[in-house]
Protein backbone atom coordinates (compact mmCIF):
# COMPACT_ATOMS: atom_id res chain seq x y z
CA UNK A 1 0.00 0.00 0.00
CA UNK A 2 3.48 2.25 -0.04
CA UNK A 3 2.33 5.23 -1.80
CA UNK A 4 -1.26 4.55 -2.90
CA UNK A 5 -2.28 7.45 -1.08
CA UNK A 6 -2.52 11.36 -1.16
CA UNK A 7 -5.22 13.78 -3.01
CA UNK A 8 -2.69 13.63 -6.18
CA UNK A 9 -3.09 10.00 -6.55
CA UNK A 10 -6.49 9.89 -5.86
CA UNK A 11 -7.20 12.53 -8.22
CA UNK A 12 -4.61 10.41 -10.88
CA UNK A 13 -6.93 7.36 -10.32
CA UNK A 14 -10.22 9.52 -10.67
CA UNK A 15 -9.29 10.73 -14.12
CA UNK A 16 -8.49 7.29 -15.25
CA UNK A 17 -11.97 5.78 -14.12
CA UNK A 18 -10.02 3.48 -11.82
CA UNK A 19 -11.84 3.07 -8.37
CA UNK A 20 -8.47 2.46 -6.10
CA UNK A 21 -9.60 0.64 -2.63
CA UNK A 22 -7.21 0.33 0.15
CA UNK A 23 -7.16 0.21 4.01
CA UNK A 24 -8.26 3.95 5.25
CA UNK A 25 -5.72 5.11 7.18
CA UNK A 26 -5.47 7.43 10.73
CA UNK A 27 -5.31 10.29 9.41
CA UNK A 28 -8.27 9.57 6.67
CA UNK A 29 -12.37 9.86 7.48
CA UNK A 30 -13.43 6.10 7.03
CA UNK A 31 -14.24 5.00 3.48
CA UNK A 32 -13.55 1.21 2.96
CA UNK A 33 -12.90 0.55 6.62
CA UNK A 34 -11.24 -2.83 7.23
CA UNK A 35 -10.41 -4.84 4.16
CA UNK A 36 -8.30 -8.26 5.94
CA UNK A 37 -11.23 -10.06 4.68
CA UNK A 38 -10.26 -9.87 1.09
CA UNK A 39 -6.46 -9.47 1.30
CA UNK A 40 -6.72 -12.68 3.01
CA UNK A 41 -8.82 -14.51 -0.36
CA UNK A 42 -6.30 -12.86 -2.27
CA UNK A 43 -3.38 -13.97 -1.07
CA UNK A 44 -4.83 -17.14 -1.15
CA UNK A 45 -5.74 -17.62 -4.32
CA UNK A 46 -1.89 -16.32 -5.41
CA UNK A 47 -0.85 -19.10 -2.82
CA UNK A 48 -3.18 -21.27 -4.72
CA UNK A 49 -1.69 -20.37 -8.06
CA UNK A 50 2.05 -20.49 -7.35
CA UNK A 51 1.83 -23.55 -5.32
CA UNK A 52 -0.91 -26.03 -6.59
CA UNK A 53 -0.83 -24.64 -10.33
CA UNK A 54 2.68 -24.38 -10.58
CA UNK A 55 2.27 -21.22 -12.56
CA UNK A 56 6.05 -19.82 -11.32
CA UNK A 57 7.00 -22.69 -13.44
CA UNK A 58 5.09 -22.42 -16.68
CA UNK A 59 7.32 -22.80 -19.07
CA UNK A 60 6.11 -20.55 -21.63
CA UNK A 61 8.08 -18.08 -23.86
CA UNK A 62 5.55 -15.31 -24.66
CA UNK A 63 2.70 -13.56 -23.28
CA UNK A 64 0.24 -15.58 -24.97
CA UNK A 65 1.68 -18.57 -23.88
CA UNK A 66 1.93 -17.67 -20.38
CA UNK A 67 -1.89 -16.49 -20.37
CA UNK A 68 -2.73 -20.06 -22.46
CA UNK A 69 -0.96 -22.13 -19.79
CA UNK A 70 -2.10 -20.07 -17.06
CA UNK A 71 -5.91 -20.18 -18.11
CA UNK A 72 -5.42 -24.20 -18.59
CA UNK A 73 -4.39 -24.23 -15.43
CA UNK A 74 -7.30 -22.13 -13.99
CA UNK A 75 -10.11 -23.97 -16.16
CA UNK A 76 -8.39 -27.67 -14.76
CA UNK A 77 -8.26 -26.50 -11.21
CA UNK A 78 -12.36 -25.47 -11.56
CA UNK A 79 -13.02 -28.13 -13.24
CA UNK A 80 -11.43 -30.21 -10.34
CA UNK A 81 -13.38 -28.38 -7.31
CA UNK A 82 -16.38 -28.54 -9.19
CA UNK A 83 -16.43 -32.68 -9.49
CA UNK A 84 -15.21 -32.67 -6.06
CA UNK A 85 -18.46 -31.02 -4.95
CA UNK A 86 -20.54 -32.94 -7.37
CA UNK A 87 -18.80 -36.45 -5.73
CA UNK A 88 -19.24 -34.90 -2.21
CA UNK A 89 -15.63 -35.77 -1.46
CA UNK A 90 -14.27 -34.31 1.74
CA UNK A 91 -11.50 -31.52 0.21
CA UNK A 92 -13.11 -29.65 -2.44
CA UNK A 93 -10.19 -27.78 -3.15
CA UNK A 94 -7.58 -30.85 -3.33
CA UNK A 95 -6.45 -32.05 -6.90
CA UNK A 96 -4.30 -35.14 -5.39
CA UNK A 97 -6.21 -37.41 -6.76
CA UNK A 98 -5.97 -36.01 -9.93
CA UNK A 99 -2.25 -35.87 -9.64
CA UNK A 100 -0.57 -38.75 -11.98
Amino acid sequence: DKGFAGREFERDMTELGITFVRPDRRDEKRRHGNLSMIRQRIESIINTAKRQLSLEQHGARTPHGVLARVAQRMLALAAAIWHNWIIDAPVKRSLIAYDH
